[in-house]
């Protein structure tokens, strides 16, 4: 399965955000990577902005350029503001659900649980991180030592971040649900995502 397996600290100095989850080495090194990241640069162009919103977009949900493609391609066929849809989208992939929910500390890591198959939904293993969860969907860790304990650890190291208001937990049985579809208001994106619809639609 394709994913990003690069240099992430790199990547967040780049774009001068934690793309990657909070890191101490980011406060120390708050500049652009490479020889010339202490110097002044030109100024970015309207397309350069465009793809760096876009690039940051997709390094924050660990997508590849073609699967990022194909959400954008996705939300334009439904209804809705484009932006928007493509947020909720990438925020109810099964790997982003168990990631709000607190049951990995980080997007790769939910993402390893899903494929490694420590992940249900409605009782069945899901072995797709782009499993698009739905209303009422059930999401729970399966009954075994090994992801329990892996979960148990994950919650423990997550309770500095809020479960959203979308999503309901019951932490004591490791499980969730999808409560409703979250809202442009219930989203705060890494990246504009008007930006990015307009970079796509060129």
């Amino acid at each position: 399965m394709a994913r990003y397996t690069g240099p992430r600290l790199r990547i967040s100095r780049r774009f001068g955000e934690p793309i990657f989850g909070p890191s101490k080495y980011l406060d120390r090194k708050n500049y652009a990577p490479g020889v010339h990241g202490m110097t002044r640069r030109r100024k970015r162009t309207d397309y350069g902005l465009a793809l760096m919103e876009k690039q940051k977009l997709r390094y924050y949900y660990g997508l590849m350029e073609k699967q990022f493609r194909g959400v954008y391609e996705k939300a334009i066929r439904q209804r809705g503001v484009t932006g928007e849809v493509m947020l909720q989208i990438l925020e109810t992939r099964l790997d982003s659900v168990v990631y709000s929910l607190g049951l990995a500390y980080t997007r790769a890591a939910a993402r390893q649980m899903v494929v490694h198959g420590h992940v249900l939904v409605n009782g069945k293993r899901v072995r797709t991180p782009s499993y698009a969860c739905r209303v009422e969907d059930v999401v729970e860790i399966k009954d075994s030592p090994k992801a329990r304990g892996l979960a148990t650890r994950n919650l423990e190291i997550s309770t500095s971040r809020n479960v959203p208001d979308w999503l309901v937990l019951n932490r004591d049985a490791m499980k969730g649900s999808v409560n409703r579809i979250p809202t442009r208001e219930d989203l705060q994106p890494i990246a504009n995502e008007q930006t990015i619809v307009e970079f796509y639609s060129r």
